[in-house]
């Protein structure tokens, strides 16, 4: 047996280090979780500002982005201008009434999206963005968000002139405080609901093309199924003579059920409350940005 010898075990000195530590933990797990997202949060923001260069310095955004406003402002100051209220009680829904244009207007933001996502694919130049920008899931969030900025832009200066002229001509048509319309004001909580929401339908048309565009790549045949789909549940609501189902229909379109956010009068009669309706719109769009998005990770460029 060994015994331990009588002498003292000289203690290690105090400029020796520690022996290096042989584990797994690498130095990247010990940075706090924001440290290891800026780097992709700056990416990301990149790309959006290289989206909105592309966007802003094509000449057709602007024109596209000017026609949505016009369209949109001045089909409601006809649809101003053609009413009429001649007496108290005349049961129309002036804001409503005002907003009018957006169904218009929302055409303009279908073509001016399915134009930048599938003409991107059309002409090859999506190789070039995801050669820039690898990450496809980046590079598309950022086309998403870019579009998406620009339509809020016009569809917010749409509105604005929406609501401006109908204060300026429906006092002319009957529309007084003595039949029981005070003027527009964003003031007042539905009218200002209604125009909120009319600026998020206009930008959630414009993401829901986004989705379509890219899983279909080409500009005509995107803006055609977007348009088809806003479009024909309201035909079908006519053509279809069962009332249960006409309100079926208004519940799930896409384009009845977010322009229910602009009822300002009667909502206990419309299909869906305002801001369900809106949702339903969400969850149209939501639903092609998912199917876009899984598309472009699946397919060559």
């Amino acid at each position: 047996m060994n015994r331990p010898s009588g002498r003292p075990v000289p203690p290690p000195s105090a400029g020796t280090p520690p022996p290096p530590f042989k584990g797994t933990l690498s130095t990247g797990s010990l940075r706090p979780p924001f440290a290891r997202a800026l780097p992709a949060a700056l990416d990301l923001v990149r790309a959006v500002h290289a989206e909105w260069t592309k966007l802003r310095t094509d000449g057709g955004t602007w024109t596209a982005l000017l026609a949505l406003v016009l369209a949109t402002a001045g089909l409601g100051a006809a649809a101003a201008a053609a009413s009429a209220c001649p007496a108290a009680g005349c049961g129309e829904d002036a804001t409503r009434l005002t907003l009018t244009g957006v169904t218009l207007g929302q055409a303009v933001a279908v073509v001016l999206a399915a134009a930048a996502v599938g003409g991107e694919h059309g002409t090859g130049m999506i190789r070039t963005t995801l050669a820039a920008m690898p990450g496809r899931g980046a590079a598309y969030t950022a086309k998403a968000a870019a579009l998406a900025g620009a339509v809020l832009l016009a569809a917010t200066a749409a509105v604005l002139g929406s609501l401006l002229a109908g204060r300026l001509i429906l006092p002319g048509r009957g529309f007084t405080p003595a039949h029981g319309y005070p003027p527009l004001s964003l003031g007042d909580g539905p009218t200002l609901r209604a125009a909120v929401g009319s600026v998020l339908y206009l930008a959630l048309v414009a993401l829901l093309t986004v989705g379509v565009a890219t899983a279909v790549r080409e500009p005509a045949a995107a803006a055609g199924v977007v348009l088809g789909l806003l479009y024909l549940f309201p035909l079908l609501t006519r053509v279809v003579a069962d009332p249960d189902w006409q309100r079926r229909l208004q519940q799930v379109a896409p384009m009845p059920a977010g322009l229910a956010v602009q009822a300002t009068t009667g909502l206990d009669h419309l299909p869906v409350p305002p801001w369900t309706g809106l949702a339903v719109l969400a969850g149209w769009s939501a639903g092609a940005l998912l199917l876009g998005a899984a598309l472009l990770r699946r397919r060559d460029a």
